[in-house]
């Protein structure tokens, strides 16, 4: 497969799932490759796009079980989340093209010691965010010929479809703050791929 940032980081995110079974949302699925690995650790998935194009795809895909996974499309900032329904909710590289206070939302679809996962795309404001763009830049280099190389050995890959893709993205900074201000308790991560890592733990009650 082709090197992709967000994949990268799936192992990342998987280590942040609550023990045990129960329901989950991945917010901007995208063509479920995520939500697969949800259902393979037996979570109840439902994957949800604003894109009917990417969800047909998705569901194409199946499900590797022992949980099961469906798609719709639905657009979160129009069409809350079911309220203390999910034990895990992912958002992974779709933050940006909503209000960050959609995730307000993700807060209330919580059920008591769920978890919010959000891998977000934002710009460097700081020196030390500017250094790990440089290192990104020559490790993303290195990483995409060794998969080019890869995809050449093994007869080359189909052209991926991908998301739309928007450049606009917040500050580090300002993603910091808001998640402080909106998701009391969480903690922001930064990435090596141009990426951040924002996990809360709602608080059981």
């Amino acid at each position: 497969m082709p090197f992709d940032h967000n994949h990268h980081y799936h192992p990342r995110l998987l280590r942040l799932v609550p023990r045990g079974t129960g329901r989950a949302l991945d917010v901007g699925c995208g063509d479920g490759r995520f939500a697969r690995r949800l259902a393979a650790k037996g979570l109840t998935v439902e994957g949800i796009d604003t894109s009917a194009d990417l969800v047909a795809r998705a569901a194409a895909a199946g499900s590797p079980g022992p949980g099961g996974v469906s798609y719709r499309q639905a657009d979160v900032t129009a069409e809350a989340p079911e309220a203390g329904a999910y034990t895990f909710i992912s958002c992974l590289a779709s933050l940006h093209h909503m209000p960050f206070d959609t995730v307000l939302g993700f807060r209330r679809a919580l059920a008591p010691g769920g978890v919010l996962a959000v891998l977000g795309c934002a710009r460097s404001s700081t020196p030390a965010d500017f250094a790990r763009e440089l290192a990104a830049v020559v490790t993303n280099a290195a990483a995409r010929l060794v998969v080019a190389a890869g995809d050449r050995l093994n007869g080359g890959t189909d052209p991926v479809r991908t998301a739309p893709v928007q450049l606009e993205f917040p500050t580090l900074a300002d993603v910091r703050r808001d998640a402080q201000r909106l998701l009391p308790g969480s903690e922001v991560r930064p990435l090596l791929f141009w990426r951040y890592l924002l996990s809360y733990r709602k608080p059981l009650e």
